[in-house]
């Protein structure tokens, strides 16, 4: 009677032990990092972490039946945050312009929203681009590993010590406006947004020419497991399938 007893109470814990391993998703063992890059990920005034890439990535979680929350998303300098998913190991940084350049340093999942790269000058400055050769006499501000930066030294027309880079694009938003700089590169929607929380016009900014249109992604270090990535893909495809994702674009817009 003993055995049997003993024999049914360990048959119960091997099959609660694998409905749980089964049901655990493997999302739940990736640390994820972002940073400031508003409207798509950004810490708000009241210091809670918002943004639609940060609304998308809960909703893949929830989809996923994964634990990941907000409080486990760790929002970091884009330096460190980008050095860090290229050595992992189990990191996901968000959100990721996918590039050509970029394409075998990570494992990838998206896209989560279209991306504008591009070079702006302020109105007064009267800058208008018709070929890439006339950006060579112009300085412009990047944000330091920055897809901006990338795109900026690919096209390979600015001398080196005309490409600026600083920690942060509100660092280089100032330097436009004081004239410390010419031009700056980054990604549109994300400037504009800066632009106007920080109170200035943003009629007085133009882009003057267009370095990639894209998409933002979720990239993951290359040591992460393709069925991991798979489960993030497979809870995107499912939330932009049922509604939720458009729902989480338009509370934005």
């Amino acid at each position: 009677m003993v055995t049997n007893t003993l024999t049914r109470i360990w048959a119960a814990l091997i099959l609660l032990l694998c409905s749980t391993s089964s049901s655990a998703s493997p999302l739940n063992g990736l640390s994820y990092m972002t940073e400031e890059y508003p409207p798509f990920n950004f810490t708000s005034s009241d210091k809670v972490l918002k943004g639609m890439s940060v609304e998308i990535l809960l909703a893949i979680m929830k989809n996923q039946n994964a634990s990941i929350t907000k409080k486990d998303v760790k929002v970091v300098p884009w330096t460190r945050g980008y050095r860090q998913a290229l050595k992992g190991p189990n990191m996901v940084l968000f959100s990721t312009t996918r590039t050509d350049k970029r394409e075998s340093l990570f494992k990838w999942a998206g896209p989560i929203v279209p991306s504008v790269i591009a070079i702006i000058a302020h109105k007064k400055s009267n800058i208008s681009i018709n070929d890439p050769s006339e950006l060579a006499k112009y300085t412009v501000g990047v944000v330091r590993d920055d897809v901006g930066e990338q795109l900026v030294r690919e096209l390979g027309v600015f001398p080196d010590k005309n490409v600026k880079p600083q920690s942060k694009a509100l660092n280089i938003i100032q330097q436009l406006k004081g004239s410390r700089i010419d031009l700056l590169a980054y990604e549109v929607n994300s400037l504009r947004y800066q632009i106007k929380e920080l109170g200035l016009d943003n009629g007085d900014y133009v882009e003057v020419y267009t370095l990639n249109e894209g998409q933002l992604y979720f990239a993951f270090s290359p040591d992460v497991s393709d069925t991991t990535v798979t489960s993030m893909q497979t809870g995107l495809e499912a939330i932009k399938s049922n509604g939720e994702y458009e729902k989480i674009l338009q509370s934005y817009r």
